[in-house]
């Protein structure tokens, strides 16, 4: 075992001192040792009951004869992190979290691995330092979150955020704003929809690394709880048997995550964590792939923020083992943590509810996610399952603005207009830095009852955007990308079914733009400085080189 480097030999007399200081008892010390990397805060609403799903793991493990030793690990909510100088720092912590779970699990010679966590950049994170550790390992998601109903209607946090531009508007006044502040996030879990902690989850299931159902039992269920337990003693399992990570994980198990996720209309932010978690297996997951996939693969689940069903009608039609079931063909018959193969998995599926997989009807012959490229991006990606028809071809005039904080004013003073196109540069990997998300100014677009403006930027979108919001432009305006030489009122043509993105300039208008083009300076400190140093294009994951 990994862990007698800690705890065998005369030379560790002084390292089983420590060890048992901490209670581990002369028999624990033939035992598989177990590390479980916690994200529990009381911070992030996904996170608050990660501490009970962690004792259901610690059971599983200790009923398997392992021994459990639990390690914290950090976690930024998106969406308090929304709209400031926070935002900047959350695609930068999935990076944190990988490298200091390597750094936990390696200084202390774990034998096996279990990652829990629920939201956005976590998962990501984790599934990362799995697989570059490569030994047997396991993920807990914590689940996604229930809804309540404001108005008969049920409510995700989609609504608390577009509020704002509806109360701007007129169109509620401040008792009912109150409703959706209290009513629209009201249980523990990762936001109702299938905004990117919830895509992350179901891709979890679908890449093998968890156990069948895990991605969407909801948080505040028991059923959590039994799979976290079981999750527990699979590792223990996994380590006696020698069965790592990469053992199951391979090219194919990333396509069907892909496929997964073209399939459900999953959050774009999968064009950058895919990519970055297939590099730690040795695979590259080229941006193109996506596109592929895409055109050959069918939209037949419709999810909040594109319908008010959420992750939890999902989970009573089936969850990730009935899509596989109705969509077998789409899939290669990978194994998976659980010791099962995919389709074997699929076939004991169960409807308990309304069957929202519309696999006979879907309701679009392409997937969800479509790459763009033209002369204003070599690549860009929308999630194309969130755009009314009517929007997929769509021509504008651009309203440029370098930050996010500026469109957003000028999107509630009512200076957008429809027709318009708001552009937001400076937002990419590199130039913000970090990628932040743009939910607040598209969230004030729909409130504001603006039904014909498209929003581009070089930075990313929350899963819970919808319309035609066109994000991870390459290259960056920081890196003289053409985003960055636009200016208002230049026209801008949207066509997501020719893929194409284009500013309708001539060559030589572009090139006497961008040789009077100068980057603006920032004055970066700490890790952010650091990283924008360090980190790659979206088109590459936005990973540390």
């Amino acid at each position: 075992m990994r862990s007698e480097i800690v705890k065998k030999g005369i030379d560790r007399v002084a390292h089983r001192a420590l060890l048992k200081s901490l209670g581990v008892l002369d028999e624990d010390l033939d035992k598989p040792f177990i590390g479980i990397a916690n994200a529990y805060s009381t911070i992030v609403p996904g996170h608050m009951t990660l501490d009970k799903i962690t004792n259901a793991v610690k059971e599983g493990i200790c009923s398997a004869g392992g021994v459990p030793f639990e390690f914290g690990i950090i976690g930024i909510c998106d969406g308090i992190a929304m709209g400031h100088r926070g935002m900047f720092f959350s695609l930068p912590s999935r990076e944190v979290v990988a490298d200091s779970i390597e750094c936990m699990v390696e200084a202390h010679g774990f034998d096996g691995l279990v990652v829990v966590a629920s939201c956005d950049k976590i998962i990501p994170g984790m599934l990362m330092a799995m697989l570059r550790l490569n030994i047997p390992a396991i993920a807990v998601t914590g689940g996604p979150m229930l809804s309540e109903r404001v108005k008969g209607e049920k409510v995700s946090i989609k609504d608390a955020f577009e509020a704002a531009g509806l109360y701007k508007s007129g169109k509620i006044n401040e008792s009912e704003l109150r409703l959706y502040e209290d009513f629209c996030a009201p249980y523990c879990g990762s936001c109702q929809g299938l905004y990117t902690a919830n895509t992350m989850q179901i891709l979890t299931e679908t890449l093998g690394l968890s156990l069948p159902y895990c991605s969407t039992s909801p948080c505040a269920s028991s059923r959590k709880l039994r799979i976290a337990k079981l999750s527990g003693k699979r590792v223990v399992e996994l380590v006696k048997s020698n069965i790592k990570p990469l053992d199951f994980v391979n090219e194919r198990s990333f396509e069907n995550a892909v496929t997964m996720d073209m399939l459900i209309g999953g959050s774009t932010n999968t064009v950058l964590h895919l990519p970055a978690i297939a590099r730690e297996a040795g695979v590259k997951l080229k941006i193109e792939k996506f596109d592929e996939i895409s055109r050959n693969t069918p939209h037949i689940v419709l999810l909040d923020p594109a319908s008010k069903d959420t992750v939890v009608d999902l989970d009573e039609s089936g969850g990730v083992p009935m899509i596989v079931r109705k969509m077998k063909k789409h899939f290669s018959n990978e194994m998976t943590v659980s010791g099962k193969k995919l389709y074997e998995i699929a076939e004991s599926a169960v409807l308990r509810g309304r069957d929202i997989i519309m696999a006979e009807k879907p309701y679009r012959k392409e997937g969800g996610i479509a790459i763009l490229k033209g002369n204003l991006a070599s690549s860009a990606v929308v999630k194309a399952s969130a755009i009314r028809e009517d929007m997929l071809k769509f021509e504008g005039t651009a309203k440029v603005f370098d930050g996010e904080e500026n469109a957003l004013k000028a999107i509630l003073n009512n200076e957008i207009s429809e027709g318009d196109i708001v552009v937001i540069r400076y937002m990419g990997a590199k130039g913000a830095p970090g990628m932040p998300e743009m939910l607040l100014p598209t969230a004030a677009i729909a409130g504001m009852g603006l039904q014909r403006v498209a929003l581009i930027t070089d930075g990313r979108f929350s899963g819970a955007t919808r319309g035609p919001c066109i994000g991870h432009v390459v290259p960056e305006a920081i890196e003289g990308g053409t985003i960055g030489l636009l200016k208002n009122g230049d026209l801008i043509s949207i066509d997501v079914p020719a893929r194409r993105l284009d500013v309708k300039l001539s060559e030589d208008e572009l090139k006497d733009r961008r040789e009077k083009w100068k980057p603006p300076k920032k004055t970066l400190s700490g890790y952010l400085a650091r990283y924008s140093k360090l980190v790659s294009g979206a088109e590459d994951g936005a990973v540390l080189l």
